[in-house]
């Protein structure tokens, strides 16, 4: 197994090496005075709505001549850039004063479509040397207007570029809207539109490496900092009550509990066992649905991997702002070679358990993760492809996944899988499980597995709930988040206090006699995930303005996706930490 994790950490970072040095090396670029530097059009769209982008010239923009796409990477595709030709050229250190880039007759429909555009407050986005620029299509014009039907619709026709350079680089853009060059889009009527540009060249000092930098400042502003201590701090707390509660309370609980077992079994053999003695012949007893339950330890074991391998790749640097698509080229190069990582735990475990149908277990760990994501990616591409979207994905994308899948997935998975089998481990229990099942006393209903959920998730999700906002933002927003730091330690945090609750249930499951741990500490374990989607309704109604049934169904489908993964691996976190619990308790003790 350890060969096996060393070889895929390997391969991992060989893999996103490779991918983040074809950006480094397609942006390092040299220029002369007067050299054409490339600007691209990636997407316009609503500026509440990140998920529902179109192509540039989905909007009745003119064109200076043949119109040209850049060919994307995997991840480009994936994040929904379609980058083109755009029709300014912003040669390299020569200035123009308004020139016309192009000029276009708009049609009512044009004119209706621009308008229905700004009252959506698009935004446009485009890439000059691998440097981000954005900005507003238009305006509205409301004011001393209480009517919306007398608001007036303005369309900006003229960019002005600030270009920074050092030497014979490209350092820094900025672009700014003219706003008294503007085409009135108020009426249904034919106007004409004159598509201007001004470029202005300045020198400056910021070396080229340090380009990126103003972008990743502007998420460690002070104040910003100040909340994200704030957060870690409050979660540091959550953690230190925690652990003190369980050194206190529960380690002395063990304490009398070892004692006085100690103390029966000299004073007296025949004398009734209660607690969690009680049932040492039935604690180890395996759960129900074996198959599902090694499938989805298999399955939170390879998304626990993927996601400590996109921290080492983020603390490293990897993700740096605009670094466009390299996230999601990291996902999925990262989940297909770390599917070997599933295959073997779920089939080794599965095998431990005494399960014979390993090849069903392995169908089962293949499909547990992906069946779901397939199925909503296909749902919500087809929303996409009704909408004209970008985040629909070209077919030649599709087909590209499909054969990572095919080719690169499913054999790591059923190599892992074999290994896994033929392992041969056996299972460790200290105790000898009985031949027929104790019956389980009536319990309180807050002992049932709901409220125990409940509990065991509040208290972890307690523990993120203020860096959530911030991801939340970057991911469905436009800020920009780097403090990966940070994140890493909320991680952390957040596996210590759900290992940590999920014992201490699991240890008042078993004192009440309870002997169905198994599943009951994976649920309590992936009970975040479900805290998690809870959010998810509390952002999208109350700290977003996204809207629309393409946003709706992209925002909820994709969380329900990734709260899901958080419910997997969390679930596999709490369970292997109640399994060396209750390892160790019952070893402490003599079980005949």
């Amino acid at each position: 197994m350890k060969k096996t994790i060393v070889i895929v950490a390997v391969l991992v970072i060989i893999s996103c090496y490779g991918i983040t040095e074809v950006r480094s090396d397609a942006s390092d670029h040299r220029y002369k005075e007067g050299d054409p530097v490339p600007l691209y059009a990636n997407k316009v769209g609503p500026f509440h709505n990140p998920s529902e982008t179109y192509r540039y010239f989905d909007l009745p923009f003119c064109s200076s001549g043949h119109v040209t796409e850049k060919k994307e990477a995997l991840g480009e595709v994936l994040n929904g850039d379609r980058l083109v030709s755009a029709p300014y050229k912003l040669d390299f250190k020569k200035d123009k004063d308004t020139e016309v880039a192009c000029k276009r007759k708009l049609s009512k429909d044009d004119v209706a479509h621009f308008r229905n555009a700004v009252q959506k407050d698009y935004y446009f986005q485009m890439y000059y040397d691998d440097l981000p620029i954005w900005g507003f299509i238009g305006k509205v014009d409301k004011e001393g207007k209480d009517d919306p039907s007398e608001y007036k619709y303005f369309l900006f026709k003229h960019i002005q570029f600030e270009v920074s350079y050092n030497k014979d680089r490209v350092i820094e853009i900025m672009a700014h809207m003219d706003p008294q060059s503007l085409v009135d889009l108020t009426e249904d009527k034919e106007v004409e539109a004159e598509f201007m540009y001004t470029v202005k060249w300045k020198e400056t000092e910021i070396p080229f490496e340090k380009r990126m930098e103003k972008y990743s400042q502007s998420s460690s502003l002070p104040h910003h900092l100040e909340i994200h201590w704030f957060s870690i701090i409050n979660s540091c707390v959550t953690v230190l009550l925690l652990t003190g509660f369980l050194a206190t309370i529960l380690m002395r609980v063990l304490k009398n509990d070892f004692m006085k077992y100690a103390q029966d079994e000299e004073a007296a053999d025949d004398q009734e066992e209660t607690g969690w003695k009680y049932i040492h012949g039935d604690v180890f007893r395996f759960p129900k649905y074996k198959s599902l339950f090694a499938a989805a330890l298999g399955s939170g074991s390879q998304l626990f991997t993927l996601t400590v391998f996109i921290f080492m790749l983020a603390l490293v640097g990897v993700f740096y702002p605009y670094n466009r698509g390299a996230l999601f080229t990291a996902l999925v190069v990262i989940y297909a070679l770390t599917s070997g990582i599933a295959g073997y735990t779920a089939s080794s475990f599965y095998c431990q358990l005494e399960g014979k149908n390993w090849v069903r277990n392995l169908l089962l760990t293949g499909c547990l993760f992906c069946g779901p994501l397939f199925l909503t990616f296909c749902f919500l591409n087809t929303v996409a492809i009704a909408y004209s979207a970008t985040a629909a994905l070209p077919f030649g994308t599709i087909v590209v996944i499909v054969l990572i899948w095919t080719l690169v997935t499913s054999p790591l998975l059923v190599l892992g899988g074999i290994a896994g089998k033929n392992s041969k481990a056996e299972f460790q229990a200290p105790c000898r499980t009985t031949k027929y099942p104790r019956e389980i006393p009536p319990l309180p209903w807050y002992r049932s597995t709901l409220p125990q959920m409940a509990m065991a998730g509040f208290l972890p999700f307690s523990a993120i709930y203020i860096e959530l906002y911030y991801i939340f933002a970057s991911v469905w927003g436009h800020r920009i988040y780097t403090i990966y730091s940070i994140l890493f330690i909320v991680f952390i945090i957040l596996l210590i206090v759900t290992a940590f609750i999920t014992v201490a249930l699991t240890y008042f499951q078993l004192a009440a006699e309870d002997h169905e741990w198994w599943w009951r500490s994976f649920l309590c374990g992936g009970s975040t995930g479900l805290f998690i989607y809870g959010y998810c309704l509390y952002y999208y109604y109350a700290r977003s303005d996204m809207s629309g049934f393409m946003q709706t169904s992209f925002f909820f489908g994709y969380m329900a996706c990734i709260c899901y993964g958080f419910f997997l691996m969390l679930g596999a976190v709490g369970f292997r930490a109640s399994l060396l619990f209750v390892r160790h308790i019952y070893r402490s003790i003599k079980c005949e």
